[in-house]
């Protein structure tokens, strides 16, 4: 529980406001700390495209889902949007976004949550440029003309512009915050050329992050055409229409459960075993392709701790755990470099992320991993480890490791049959250059993240030292 002693002036400043949020959020601290600084500020509306119209809550819609792009757009949820991988996005109807247009968000555009767990930002890379997004999420249009957008999204992240943000929520069960809430939010203005530097280096990290997108996607399709086929899209998938009455030999009574063995799962299965494959089972280490262990979680200082990701944090772009203290979690919770983690424990809903995959490398090595992701380790003696990733987030592993689902509510895999799933194996060229493009792209990455932590690092440091 947290406590304060708080000077009566601050009441009178905040209107008498009686909940403790905003006077335990820093929200007052950074106001005033802003305010007594020497330089010119600006109030958030006056930096915005066409003022307060360019701080938007775009208003609830109805939201109809389709399968392909064809007929929708990526739809980007108020969690969807600190994710680093927009590959497998939810498209939603296009005449939603027509008919409410302010949906679309364009790159250099700052998302704020607005609902729920407030005050989470992004700012839009290239690649977001165009698509949807919930109306969850405030967007934030910067006037470049006044403004470098990088310089204003790194003061809103930092800890003095993050609780500024959030210090206007209201509501008891959900909570929310609008734009009147934030448009006379004070925003210093530090020198024209110290907001370029600032505005530069996320400009950087947003390109990083849209060329990382590009390679692990040209990675998969890789792995496909260089034995002859192509992943499926999730369109596809279901165009076949659910597999009901169907008849099927059971070659292994580990399973009475008719989805394990669904002729659309058949068929992939079929299609890459007419191709060169391997076996899961025969690509991965000796008794590896398993859960990772229960453990007690027990919080602990940094200093004395790991870093535990879960399976929701796990593909964030910047993900913030907890810290659990490393003689309680055991040494299984960390992982080898180039892992395969699978989500492995969930429910099948299609913006679901059970049976979804990331590649583990770089800074991500230092944090551990909860119990419920699959360890997917490739012998490298038989496959490079980035190149085995570069199957496990196709659309076709995805819809394999779902067919192989066993569970009431929360599902899990069927571990008599994931050894014995069939995996694209061209050509050790061709799979060590897949492995190459997979760690270029998540070396990308992770220098985006160095990247925006040091522009926002230059914010905080600058209104600290009184500029």
């Amino acid at each position: 529980m947290k406590s304060d002693v708080i000077p009566s002036t601050w009441l009178e400043q905040e209107g008498r406001r009686l909940d403790c949020g905003p006077y335990l959020s820093g929200a007052i601290q950074a106001k005033l700390l802003i305010d007594g600084l020497r330089v010119r500020k600006d109030p958030l509306q006056t930096l915005t495209l066409g003022g307060i119209a360019g701080i938007i809550n775009a208003g609830r819609i109805s939201r109809i889902w389709v399968n392909d792009l064809e007929n929708g757009i990526p739809f980007l949820s108020s969690t969807d949007i600190l994710q680093a991988d927009f590959t497998y996005l939810r498209p939603i109807a296009k005449r939603v976004a027509q008919i409410n247009p302010k949906l679309i968000i364009h790159e250099n555009y700052i998302l704020i949550t607005r609902a729920g767990t407030i005050g989470r930002m992004t700012y839009c890379r290239p690649d977001m440029d165009g698509m949807a997004c919930s109306e969850d999420v405030m967007r934030v249009i910067p006037d470049t003309n006044q403004i470098k957008p990088g310089y204003l999204y790194a003061f809103l992240k930092s800890p003095f512009g993050t609780p500024l943000v959030t210090s206007g929520t209201y509501g008891a069960v959900i909570q929310h915050i609008e734009p009147d809430h934030i448009k006379n939010l004070n925003v210093p203005r530090l020198g024209d050329s110290f907001e370029a530097q600032v505005h530069q280096k996320v400009v950087e990290a947003a390109q990083l992050r849209t060329e990382y997108q590009i390679q692990v996607q040209q990675a998969t399709q890789q792995l496909f055409v260089a034995v002859g086929l192509a992943d499926i899209t999730c369109g596809e998938w279901h165009s076949t229409g659910p597999n009901l009455a169907f008849t099927a030999k059971l070659n292994s009574p580990a399973s009475l459960r008719a989805a394990n063995f669904n002729p659309r799962f058949q068929e992939l299965c079929d299609k890459i075993k007419s191709a060169s494959y391997k076996t899961l089972g025969n690509i991965c280490i000796p008794r590896t392709l398993r859960r990772g262990n229960r453990f007690n979680r027990i919080e602990a200082d940094p200093d004395y701790s790991y870093l535990l990701i879960n399976q929701k944090q796990l593909f964030w772009q910047q993900p913030e755990g907890r810290w659990i203290a490393r003689f309680g979690a055991g040494s299984d919770v960390i992982v080898p470099d180039g892992t395969t983690l699978v989500a492995a424990r969930g429910t099948l809903g299609e913006s679901e992320l059970y049976c979804r995959s990331e590649f583990i490398s770089g800074p991500a090595l230092e944090r551990a991993y909860s119990e419920d992701l699959l360890r997917v380790i490739a012998n490298e003696q038989v496959m490079p480890r980035g190149c085995l990733f570069a199957f496990m987030r196709s659309e076709t592993a995805f819809r394999m490791l779902r067919s192989i689902a066993v569970g009431s509510k929360l599902q899990d895999h069927h571990y008599a049959f994931l050894p014995h799933l069939p995996v694209p194996y061209p050509d050790p060229n061709t799979q060590q250059a897949i492995h190459e493009l997979v760690v270029d792209a998540y070396e990308k990455r992770h220098r985006s993240n160095v990247l925006e932590n040091e522009a926002v690092a230059m914010v905080e440091r600058a209104i600290l030292e009184g500029v």
